[in-house]
């Protein structure tokens, strides 16, 4: 449903507001998210130019969140890498439909609406607060500790 980047962004952001404190280097960011080091700095750049991450280089360096956990959703994080859009007229741009969408554009934007009404009602703090279920990422240390390690989408041994 979501780009593996969307998915790489949102990975990001979850332990940048997990760790509040300070600047997370980017390689250190890397190694706890699973995501591949060059392909988390160009991600990191596309949250930084959206305002959701500030970051600074060199010794000491790293990324934080731009402001709280609370008041970034899951849908800014999403729309800072792969916008979403409404269909509000035919994306074929044919007279006859204005914008009287066919039913194939009547359902994807539909799609879209659901997708942006829920992302946009959860919070980086929302995902690190639900006590019922365990934390995203935060298993990270246990894995090192096993010699297991992220690779893509899924674990496997180091």
């Amino acid at each position: 449903m979501l780009s593996q980047t969307c998915e790489y962004a949102l990975r990001a952001m979850v332990w940048l507001a997990y760790t509040e404190d300070g600047l997370m280097p980017t390689s250190s960011l890397a190694e706890r998210t699973g995501v591949p080091f060059n392909y988390l700095a160009k991600v990191l750049q596309s949250l930084a130019q959206a305002d959701l991450i500030v970051g600074r280089r060199g010794v000491g360096g790293g990324y934080r969140l731009a402001r709280p956990a609370e008041e970034i959703t899951m849908l800014d994080v999403i729309n800072a890498i792969n916008p979403v859009e409404r269909i509000t007229s035919c994306p074929l741009g044919l007279p006859s439909h204005g914008p009287n969408l066919c039913m194939l554009h009547r359902q994807l934007d539909q799609a879209a609406k659901a997708l942006i009404d829920t992302f946009q009602g959860v919070t980086l703090a929302d995902l690190l607060d639900d006590r019922e279920r365990s934390r995203p990422l935060c298993d990270t240390e246990m894995l090192r500790e096993l010699g297991l390690k992220f690779e893509g989408r899924s674990i496997k041994p180091k």
